[in-house]
């Protein structure tokens, strides 16, 4: 599974950016801080709908990806930089989104 995620475009690089925040820059590093927001299955909407924040995968990226609005991260992105509670709660972590599913 692993072997099989790093195959796929821009899969790679991406895990290699994360990785280097993790490990080489970490929490200790005065002048950079950074939080790294991950969505799941990408999608177009044209207005912000209700999501879930999970502090690591619910689902298989691979076999059963969650969806994910562009309209939804970016309304998240937005409130992590701009809201100190929320940045204070996500500074140095990767926080995964999916968009609410009704029941």
């Amino acid at each position: 599974m692993k072997d099989l995620r790093l195959l796929a475009p821009p899969h790679l690089d991406n895990e290699m950016a994360a990785d280097y925040l993790r490990t080489e820059i970490g929490l200790t590093d005065g002048a950079v801080q950074w939080a790294v927001v991950r969505p799941d299955g990408l999608t177009n909407e044209a207005e912000v709908t209700e999501y879930d924040v999970h502090p690591s995968p619910i689902r298989s990226a691979v076999f059963d990806a969650g969806k994910t609005s562009r309209i939804n991260v970016g309304h998240f992105m937005a409130k992590v930089i701009s809201d100190d509670d929320t940045w204070m709660k996500r500074n140095g972590l990767m926080p995964v989104i999916y968009n609410k599913v009704s029941s």
